[in-house]
Protein backbone atom coordinates (compact mmCIF):
# COMPACT_ATOMS: atom_id res chain seq x y z
CA UNK A 1 0.00 0.00 0.00
CA UNK A 2 3.01 2.40 0.95
CA UNK A 3 4.76 1.89 -2.57
CA UNK A 4 1.35 2.41 -4.61
CA UNK A 5 0.66 5.03 -2.21
CA UNK A 6 3.69 6.75 -3.15
CA UNK A 7 4.41 6.11 -6.69
CA UNK A 8 0.81 7.74 -7.32
CA UNK A 9 1.86 10.90 -5.58
CA UNK A 10 4.80 11.07 -7.98
CA UNK A 11 3.05 10.52 -10.88
CA UNK A 12 1.08 13.33 -10.12
CA UNK A 13 4.03 15.54 -9.63
CA UNK A 14 5.24 14.47 -13.13
CA UNK A 15 2.16 14.47 -15.40
CA UNK A 16 1.66 17.87 -14.11
CA UNK A 17 5.13 18.86 -15.55
CA UNK A 18 5.23 20.53 -18.67
CA UNK A 19 7.12 19.05 -21.79
CA UNK A 20 10.28 20.10 -22.46
CA UNK A 21 11.01 19.49 -26.38
CA UNK A 22 14.93 20.10 -25.38
CA UNK A 23 16.81 17.04 -24.26
CA UNK A 24 20.20 18.17 -22.13
CA UNK A 25 23.85 16.48 -22.90
CA UNK A 26 24.96 18.19 -19.57
CA UNK A 27 27.43 16.55 -17.15
CA UNK A 28 26.59 17.95 -13.12
CA UNK A 29 29.27 20.09 -13.57
CA UNK A 30 27.38 22.73 -15.46
CA UNK A 31 27.94 26.26 -14.27
CA UNK A 32 25.06 27.72 -12.67
CA UNK A 33 23.55 31.65 -13.26
CA UNK A 34 21.46 33.44 -11.81
CA UNK A 35 18.60 35.05 -13.80
CA UNK A 36 15.51 37.14 -13.64
CA UNK A 37 12.72 37.01 -15.92
CA UNK A 38 13.32 40.28 -16.99
CA UNK A 39 16.58 39.84 -18.30
CA UNK A 40 15.43 36.74 -19.93
CA UNK A 41 12.99 38.49 -21.63
CA UNK A 42 15.57 41.51 -22.48
CA UNK A 43 18.02 38.69 -23.93
CA UNK A 44 15.44 36.86 -25.96
CA UNK A 45 14.61 40.27 -27.58
CA UNK A 46 18.07 40.88 -28.38
CA UNK A 47 19.18 37.69 -29.91
CA UNK A 48 16.53 35.23 -30.71
CA UNK A 49 16.60 34.45 -34.69
CA UNK A 50 12.76 34.77 -35.50
CA UNK A 51 13.53 38.69 -34.42
CA UNK A 52 16.61 38.90 -36.54
CA UNK A 53 14.19 36.99 -39.38
CA UNK A 54 11.68 39.51 -39.13
CA UNK A 55 13.66 42.37 -38.94
CA UNK A 56 15.26 41.37 -42.49
CA UNK A 57 11.34 40.78 -43.74
CA UNK A 58 10.95 44.14 -42.73
CA UNK A 59 14.28 45.54 -44.59
CA UNK A 60 13.07 43.56 -47.88
CA UNK A 61 9.66 45.32 -47.55
CA UNK A 62 11.01 49.04 -47.23
CA UNK A 63 14.10 47.83 -50.46
CA UNK A 64 11.08 46.64 -52.81
CA UNK A 65 9.33 50.17 -51.50
CA UNK A 66 12.32 51.99 -52.75
CA UNK A 67 12.14 49.91 -55.95
CA UNK A 68 8.70 52.17 -56.54
CA UNK A 69 11.02 55.79 -57.14
CA UNK A 70 10.85 54.24 -60.36
CA UNK A 71 7.67 56.06 -61.11
CA UNK A 72 8.87 59.31 -59.97
CA UNK A 73 12.60 59.35 -61.44
CA UNK A 74 13.70 59.53 -64.91
CA UNK A 75 15.49 56.60 -66.46
CA UNK A 76 18.51 57.11 -68.20
CA UNK A 77 20.36 54.58 -71.04
CA UNK A 78 24.14 55.44 -72.32
CA UNK A 79 24.74 52.62 -75.18
CA UNK A 80 27.64 52.61 -78.26
CA UNK A 81 26.59 50.13 -81.14
CA UNK A 82 28.66 49.77 -84.36
CA UNK A 83 26.93 48.09 -87.78
CA UNK A 84 27.87 47.06 -91.11
CA UNK A 85 25.84 46.21 -93.76
CA UNK A 86 24.80 46.43 -97.61
CA UNK A 87 21.26 46.75 -97.13
CA UNK A 88 20.23 50.03 -99.95
CA UNK A 89 18.33 51.06 -97.26
CA UNK A 90 19.85 50.81 -94.24
CA UNK A 91 23.43 52.31 -96.33
CA UNK A 92 21.80 54.88 -97.35
CA UNK A 93 20.29 55.68 -93.60
CA UNK A 94 23.50 55.61 -92.02
CA UNK A 95 24.82 58.24 -94.61
CA UNK A 96 22.00 60.04 -93.36
CA UNK A 97 22.40 59.98 -89.98
CA UNK A 98 26.59 60.56 -90.54
CA UNK A 99 25.59 63.70 -92.63
CA UNK A 100 27.34 62.75 -95.44
CA UNK A 101 24.89 62.07 -98.23
CA UNK A 102 26.07 63.62 -101.72
CA UNK A 103 25.16 64.22 -104.75
CA UNK A 104 26.28 61.22 -106.11
CA UNK A 105 24.46 59.03 -103.75
CA UNK A 106 21.55 59.16 -105.41
CA UNK A 107 22.19 57.60 -108.57
CA UNK A 108 20.07 54.71 -108.61
CA UNK A 109 22.78 52.18 -109.29
CA UNK A 110 24.41 53.12 -106.04
CA UNK A 111 21.42 53.26 -104.55
CA UNK A 112 20.30 49.67 -105.35
CA UNK A 113 23.97 47.97 -105.14
CA UNK A 114 25.63 50.23 -102.28
CA UNK A 115 28.72 48.87 -101.31
CA UNK A 116 28.65 47.70 -97.51
CA UNK A 117 28.54 50.62 -95.09
CA UNK A 118 29.64 50.93 -91.68
CA UNK A 119 28.26 53.14 -88.18
CA UNK A 120 28.93 53.65 -85.12
CA UNK A 121 26.55 55.25 -82.90
CA UNK A 122 26.66 56.86 -79.48
CA UNK A 123 23.16 57.00 -77.73
CA UNK A 124 21.49 58.37 -74.56
CA UNK A 125 18.44 57.85 -74.07
CA UNK A 126 16.15 59.32 -71.45
CA UNK A 127 12.41 58.64 -70.34
CA UNK A 128 10.79 60.80 -67.73
CA UNK A 129 7.15 59.06 -65.96
CA UNK A 130 4.54 61.73 -65.97
CA UNK A 131 1.11 60.31 -65.40
CA UNK A 132 0.79 56.94 -64.39
CA UNK A 133 -1.90 55.92 -61.72
CA UNK A 134 -1.52 52.33 -61.53
CA UNK A 135 1.82 52.27 -60.37
CA UNK A 136 0.79 55.36 -58.22
CA UNK A 137 -1.54 53.66 -56.26
CA UNK A 138 0.81 50.34 -56.32
CA UNK A 139 3.39 52.31 -54.64
CA UNK A 140 0.75 53.24 -51.70
CA UNK A 141 -0.12 49.69 -51.52
CA UNK A 142 3.93 48.92 -51.30
CA UNK A 143 3.65 51.22 -48.00
CA UNK A 144 1.08 49.52 -46.47
CA UNK A 145 2.86 46.62 -46.60
CA UNK A 146 6.04 47.98 -44.89
CA UNK A 147 3.93 48.67 -42.02
CA UNK A 148 2.29 45.29 -42.26
CA UNK A 149 5.98 44.20 -41.75
CA UNK A 150 6.99 45.90 -38.80
CA UNK A 151 3.48 45.40 -36.84
CA UNK A 152 4.44 41.37 -37.42
CA UNK A 153 7.66 42.11 -36.22
CA UNK A 154 6.09 43.70 -33.05
CA UNK A 155 3.76 40.79 -32.73
CA UNK A 156 6.22 38.41 -32.98
CA UNK A 157 8.37 40.13 -30.01
CA UNK A 158 5.40 40.06 -27.80
CA UNK A 159 5.09 36.39 -28.47
CA UNK A 160 8.52 35.90 -27.51
CA UNK A 161 8.10 37.37 -24.60
CA UNK A 162 5.29 35.34 -23.49
CA UNK A 163 7.24 32.11 -24.53
CA UNK A 164 9.95 33.06 -22.56
CA UNK A 165 7.76 34.00 -19.64
CA UNK A 166 6.27 30.52 -19.49
CA UNK A 167 9.86 29.01 -19.98
CA UNK A 168 10.83 30.74 -16.79
CA UNK A 169 8.03 29.80 -14.82
CA UNK A 170 8.18 26.50 -16.43
CA UNK A 171 11.75 26.46 -14.77
CA UNK A 172 10.73 27.71 -11.80
CA UNK A 173 7.75 25.34 -11.29
CA UNK A 174 10.59 22.65 -11.85
CA UNK A 175 13.11 23.68 -8.90
CA UNK A 176 9.44 23.78 -6.69
CA UNK A 177 8.55 20.97 -7.31
CA UNK A 178 11.95 19.09 -6.63
CA UNK A 179 11.50 21.73 -3.69
CA UNK A 180 8.59 19.20 -2.60
CA UNK A 181 10.58 16.08 -2.80
CA UNK A 182 13.64 17.22 -0.91
CA UNK A 183 11.24 17.98 2.13
CA UNK A 184 10.04 14.71 1.65
CA UNK A 185 13.71 13.42 1.83
CA UNK A 186 15.04 15.22 4.38
CA UNK A 187 11.55 13.76 6.35
CA UNK A 188 11.84 10.43 5.05
CA UNK A 189 15.94 10.88 6.69
CA UNK A 190 14.65 11.58 9.88
CA UNK A 191 12.20 8.95 9.96
CA UNK A 192 14.54 6.31 8.87
CA UNK A 193 17.61 7.50 11.47
CA UNK A 194 14.63 7.35 14.32
CA UNK A 195 13.29 4.09 13.92
CA UNK A 196 16.62 2.58 13.32
CA UNK A 197 17.57 3.34 16.57
CA UNK A 198 14.01 1.97 17.72
CA UNK A 199 15.07 -1.05 15.67
CA UNK A 200 18.36 -1.28 17.44
CA UNK A 201 16.19 -1.09 21.04
CA UNK A 202 13.61 -3.44 20.14
CA UNK A 203 10.75 -1.51 19.81
CA UNK A 204 10.14 -1.61 16.20
CA UNK A 205 10.08 -3.61 13.49
CA UNK A 206 12.27 -3.78 10.56
CA UNK A 207 9.93 -3.51 8.52
CA UNK A 208 9.23 -0.44 9.61
CA UNK A 209 12.54 0.61 8.29
CA UNK A 210 12.86 -1.11 4.80
CA UNK A 211 9.35 1.28 4.18
CA UNK A 212 11.11 4.17 5.13
CA UNK A 213 14.13 3.02 3.03
CA UNK A 214 12.03 2.09 0.22
CA UNK A 215 10.56 5.56 0.37
CA UNK A 216 14.10 7.12 0.55
CA UNK A 217 15.26 5.84 -2.44
CA UNK A 218 12.06 6.19 -4.52
CA UNK A 219 12.60 10.48 -3.67
CA UNK A 220 15.95 10.34 -4.56
CA UNK A 221 15.64 8.94 -8.19
CA UNK A 222 12.80 11.35 -8.62
CA UNK A 223 14.69 14.04 -7.22
CA UNK A 224 17.71 13.42 -9.61
CA UNK A 225 14.73 13.52 -12.03
CA UNK A 226 13.65 17.06 -11.49
CA UNK A 227 17.46 18.05 -11.64
CA UNK A 228 17.43 16.56 -14.97
CA UNK A 229 14.41 18.75 -15.84
CA UNK A 230 15.94 21.91 -14.57
CA UNK A 231 18.84 21.49 -16.78
CA UNK A 232 15.85 20.63 -19.57
CA UNK A 233 14.34 23.70 -18.80
CA UNK A 234 17.61 25.87 -18.70
CA UNK A 235 18.94 24.62 -22.18
CA UNK A 236 16.13 25.68 -23.62
CA UNK A 237 15.40 29.32 -22.10
CA UNK A 238 19.16 28.79 -23.77
CA UNK A 239 17.70 28.50 -27.01
CA UNK A 240 15.26 31.38 -26.71
CA UNK A 241 17.59 33.99 -25.43
CA UNK A 242 20.19 32.92 -28.18
CA UNK A 243 22.79 31.74 -25.83
CA UNK A 244 24.88 28.66 -25.77
CA UNK A 245 23.55 25.45 -23.93
CA UNK A 246 25.44 24.13 -20.80
CA UNK A 247 24.30 26.93 -18.26
CA UNK A 248 21.91 26.02 -15.50
CA UNK A 249 19.32 29.21 -14.63
CA UNK A 250 19.10 29.97 -10.90
CA UNK A 251 15.60 31.70 -11.04
CA UNK A 252 13.88 33.84 -8.38
CA UNK A 253 11.25 32.25 -6.16
CA UNK A 254 7.90 32.40 -7.67
CA UNK A 255 5.03 34.49 -5.41
CA UNK A 256 2.89 32.89 -3.82
CA UNK A 257 0.43 36.02 -3.65
CA UNK A 258 0.76 37.21 -7.45
CA UNK A 259 -0.40 40.33 -7.94
CA UNK A 260 -4.39 41.36 -8.98
CA UNK A 261 -4.43 41.12 -13.43
CA UNK A 262 -6.35 44.21 -14.02
CA UNK A 263 -9.97 43.40 -15.45
CA UNK A 264 -9.53 44.09 -19.45
CA UNK A 265 -12.00 41.91 -20.28
CA UNK A 266 -12.15 43.49 -24.24
CA UNK A 267 -9.88 42.29 -26.94
CA UNK A 268 -7.99 45.38 -27.94
CA UNK A 269 -8.58 45.99 -31.75
CA UNK A 270 -5.01 47.76 -32.13
CA UNK A 271 -3.33 44.87 -31.54
CA UNK A 272 -0.26 44.28 -33.40
CA UNK A 273 -1.59 41.63 -35.29
CA UNK A 274 -4.84 42.81 -35.52
CA UNK A 275 -2.81 46.04 -36.90
CA UNK A 276 -1.03 43.85 -39.30
CA UNK A 277 -4.13 42.50 -41.07
CA UNK A 278 -5.96 45.67 -41.53
CA UNK A 279 -2.57 47.56 -43.37
CA UNK A 280 -2.94 43.91 -45.34
CA UNK A 281 -6.45 45.13 -46.11
CA UNK A 282 -5.68 48.50 -47.02
CA UNK A 283 -3.24 47.34 -49.30
CA UNK A 284 -5.05 45.10 -50.90
CA UNK A 285 -7.44 48.06 -51.43
CA UNK A 286 -4.73 50.25 -52.76
CA UNK A 287 -4.25 47.06 -55.30
CA UNK A 288 -7.69 47.22 -56.67
CA UNK A 289 -7.48 50.79 -56.88
CA UNK A 290 -4.32 50.24 -58.81
CA UNK A 291 -5.79 47.96 -61.30
CA UNK A 292 -8.88 50.23 -61.98
CA UNK A 293 -6.52 52.94 -62.47
CA UNK A 294 -4.64 50.71 -65.31
CA UNK A 295 -8.11 51.79 -67.37
CA UNK A 296 -6.82 55.00 -67.11
CA UNK A 297 -4.48 56.77 -70.06
CA UNK A 298 -0.56 56.99 -69.49
CA UNK A 299 1.13 59.92 -70.16
CA UNK A 300 5.12 59.51 -70.35
CA UNK A 301 8.18 62.04 -72.02
CA UNK A 302 10.14 60.34 -73.74
CA UNK A 303 14.32 61.95 -75.53
CA UNK A 304 17.42 60.87 -77.02
CA UNK A 305 20.71 62.12 -77.81
CA UNK A 306 22.82 60.49 -80.16
CA UNK A 307 26.11 60.16 -82.44
CA UNK A 308 26.76 58.77 -85.53
CA UNK A 309 29.83 58.29 -87.56
CA UNK A 310 31.50 56.02 -89.81
CA UNK A 311 34.65 55.40 -88.28
CA UNK A 312 35.11 53.61 -84.86
CA UNK A 313 35.04 56.04 -81.94
CA UNK A 314 34.19 58.45 -84.35
CA UNK A 315 31.68 61.19 -82.94
CA UNK A 316 30.69 63.16 -86.37
CA UNK A 317 27.11 63.53 -86.56
CA UNK A 318 24.58 64.52 -83.57
CA UNK A 319 20.96 64.26 -83.73
CA UNK A 320 18.05 64.40 -80.98
CA UNK A 321 14.91 63.22 -80.79
CA UNK A 322 11.78 64.29 -78.19
CA UNK A 323 8.53 63.52 -77.56
CA UNK A 324 5.45 63.25 -75.39
CA UNK A 325 3.46 59.87 -75.20
CA UNK A 326 0.01 59.15 -74.18
CA UNK A 327 -0.99 55.11 -74.68
CA UNK A 328 -4.68 53.77 -73.18
CA UNK A 329 -5.19 50.32 -72.92
CA UNK A 330 -8.54 50.45 -73.87
CA UNK A 331 -9.39 46.53 -73.93
CA UNK A 332 -7.20 43.90 -72.97
CA UNK A 333 -9.18 40.71 -73.09
CA UNK A 334 -11.23 41.38 -70.10
CA UNK A 335 -8.14 40.78 -68.01
CA UNK A 336 -7.93 43.98 -66.13
CA UNK A 337 -11.70 42.92 -64.74
CA UNK A 338 -11.05 38.97 -64.24
CA UNK A 339 -7.97 40.64 -62.32
CA UNK A 340 -10.08 43.21 -59.84
CA UNK A 341 -12.73 40.64 -59.44
CA UNK A 342 -10.02 38.31 -58.08
CA UNK A 343 -8.26 41.08 -56.07
CA UNK A 344 -11.91 41.91 -54.41
CA UNK A 345 -12.21 38.05 -52.92
CA UNK A 346 -8.97 38.45 -52.15
CA UNK A 347 -9.78 41.45 -50.16
CA UNK A 348 -13.04 40.49 -48.86
CA UNK A 349 -10.93 37.01 -47.41
CA UNK A 350 -8.78 38.98 -45.54
CA UNK A 351 -11.14 41.15 -43.66
CA UNK A 352 -13.21 37.62 -42.60
CA UNK A 353 -9.43 36.44 -41.30
CA UNK A 354 -9.60 39.26 -39.08
CA UNK A 355 -13.25 39.19 -38.11
CA UNK A 356 -11.78 35.62 -37.13
CA UNK A 357 -8.79 36.57 -35.56
CA UNK A 358 -11.40 38.98 -33.20
CA UNK A 359 -13.76 36.63 -32.19
CA UNK A 360 -11.22 33.83 -31.37
CA UNK A 361 -9.19 36.08 -29.48
CA UNK A 362 -11.58 37.42 -27.48
CA UNK A 363 -12.94 33.84 -26.79
CA UNK A 364 -9.04 32.85 -25.50
CA UNK A 365 -9.38 35.71 -23.16
CA UNK A 366 -12.81 34.89 -21.55
CA UNK A 367 -11.60 31.34 -21.37
CA UNK A 368 -7.87 33.04 -19.70
CA UNK A 369 -10.18 34.63 -16.65
CA UNK A 370 -11.95 31.65 -16.23
CA UNK A 371 -8.74 29.84 -15.48
CA UNK A 372 -6.75 32.74 -14.17
CA UNK A 373 -10.29 32.56 -11.22
CA UNK A 374 -9.98 29.09 -11.07
CA UNK A 375 -6.25 28.84 -10.06
CA UNK A 376 -6.57 31.68 -7.85
CA UNK A 377 -9.28 29.63 -6.01
CA UNK A 378 -6.93 26.40 -5.76
CA UNK A 379 -4.26 28.20 -4.60
CA UNK A 380 -5.96 29.42 -1.22
CA UNK A 381 -7.75 25.96 -1.42
CA UNK A 382 -4.36 24.10 -0.89
CA UNK A 383 -2.70 26.55 1.27
CA UNK A 384 -5.47 25.67 3.16
CA UNK A 385 -4.96 21.74 2.50
CA UNK A 386 -1.55 22.18 2.78
CA UNK A 387 -1.51 23.40 6.50
CA UNK A 388 -4.44 20.69 7.57
CA UNK A 389 -1.89 17.78 5.99
CA UNK A 390 0.91 19.49 7.71
CA UNK A 391 -0.75 19.26 11.60
CA UNK A 392 -2.36 15.74 10.23
CA UNK A 393 1.59 14.31 9.72
CA UNK A 394 2.90 16.05 13.00
CA UNK A 395 0.20 14.24 14.93
CA UNK A 396 1.08 11.00 13.28
CA UNK A 397 4.64 11.58 14.00
CA UNK A 398 3.92 12.10 17.59
CA UNK A 399 1.75 9.29 17.62
CA UNK A 400 4.33 7.46 15.86
CA UNK A 401 7.48 7.98 18.27
CA UNK A 402 4.75 6.95 20.94
CA UNK A 403 4.28 3.61 18.93
CA UNK A 404 0.68 3.71 18.42
CA UNK A 405 0.82 3.81 14.50
CA UNK A 406 3.11 2.26 12.40
CA UNK A 407 5.19 3.71 9.46
CA UNK A 408 3.12 2.83 6.88
CA UNK A 409 0.18 5.45 8.06
CA UNK A 410 3.34 8.42 8.55
CA UNK A 411 4.43 7.94 4.94
CA UNK A 412 0.78 7.78 3.82
CA UNK A 413 0.82 11.26 5.41
CA UNK A 414 3.95 12.54 4.55
CA UNK A 415 2.54 11.59 0.75
CA UNK A 416 -0.65 13.31 1.33
CA UNK A 417 1.32 16.58 2.56
CA UNK A 418 3.72 16.41 -0.45
CA UNK A 419 0.67 16.03 -2.95
CA UNK A 420 -0.74 19.37 -1.24
CA UNK A 421 2.54 21.16 -1.44
CA UNK A 422 2.85 20.44 -5.17
CA UNK A 423 -1.12 21.33 -5.91
CA UNK A 424 -0.40 24.42 -4.24
CA UNK A 425 3.29 24.99 -6.63
CA UNK A 426 1.02 23.81 -9.17
CA UNK A 427 -1.49 26.73 -8.97
CA UNK A 428 1.06 29.11 -8.50
CA UNK A 429 2.68 27.94 -11.98
CA UNK A 430 -1.20 28.07 -13.54
CA UNK A 431 -1.74 31.41 -12.00
CA UNK A 432 1.37 32.81 -13.55
CA UNK A 433 0.87 31.35 -16.79
CA UNK A 434 -2.33 32.17 -17.52
CA UNK A 435 -1.60 35.89 -16.25
CA UNK A 436 1.29 36.45 -18.67
CA UNK A 437 -1.31 34.58 -21.31
CA UNK A 438 -3.69 37.28 -20.88
CA UNK A 439 -0.89 40.22 -20.92
CA UNK A 440 0.00 38.88 -24.62
CA UNK A 441 -3.76 38.74 -25.17
CA UNK A 442 -4.56 42.50 -24.41
CA UNK A 443 -1.27 43.73 -25.66
CA UNK A 444 -1.80 47.46 -26.80
CA UNK A 445 0.00 49.22 -29.85
CA UNK A 446 1.30 51.94 -28.18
Amino acid sequence: MLIKSWNSFVKLIWLKLFVLLLPAVLTAQSPSQPLTIEEAVDSALANNREISLAQLDEKIAAAKLKETKAIFLPQVDLSYTALSTNNPLNVFGFKLQQQLVKQEDFNPALLNNPDAAGDFTTRLQVKQPIVNMDLLYMRKAMTAQTALYQFKTKRIKEYLAFEVKKAYLQLQFTYDAETVLKEALKTAQSMYEFTGNRVKEGLMQQSDALNVKVWITTVETYIAEAQSNIRNASDYLSLLMGKPYGTVYTVSKAPTDPNKITDNTAIPENRADFEAMKKAIEASDLMIKSSKMSYLPKMNAFGSYQLNDNRMLGFGADSYLAGIQLSWDIFKGNSTKNKIATQQIERNKLSEQLQSQLEQSQLELNKAYRQLADAQYKMKQQQTAVQSAAEALRILQDRYEQGLVNSTDVLRAQTQLSEQKNGFVQAVFSHNVTAAYIQFLTANNK
